[in-house]
């Protein structure tokens, strides 16, 4: 399966488990993959023949921006719903999500996690 990917998607959102978490917003980077044949747009040069990552990008910028969840783990599967539910054409996804500047007692960087969905994996 050919692959559509999205990197380094920077959205500020309030998610967390600490009380502070959820109400003073903090960055977030969302990576995507798409697993999506692209054998007809490779031949044709047309948007209409594979994913417009412009939808994409733009559904999971609303997602962090405007919902909010405890868990990066609920987060990641919530965006992995909804790009499965935009295009029939998207097999798989793989997201990564991650919270650029965690709220914990050490030195960290970044925290996050990665989730894979397949099409067969989401109720109809």
């Amino acid at each position: 399966m050919d692959e559509i990917w999205l990197r380094g998607l920077r959205v500020v959102g309030t998610h967390g488990v600490l009380a502070e978490e959820q109400t003073r917003a903090q960055p977030f980077e969302v990576d995507l993959a798409l697993a999506v044949d692209l054998s007809a747009a490779s031949t044709s040069d047309a948007l209409d023949d594979t994913v417009d990552y412009g939808e994409v990008s733009g559904a999971v910028e609303r997602i962090v921006r405007e919902e909010h969840f405890a868990l990066l783990e609920r987060l990641g599967g919530r965006i992995a719903e909804v790009v499965l539910g935009l295009d029939r054409r998207i097999e798989a996804v793989t997201v990564t999500v991650t919270k650029v500047r965690p709220p914990v007692p050490v030195d960290l960087a970044a925290a996050g996690v990665t989730v894979r969905r397949a099409r067969a994996d989401v109720t109809p």
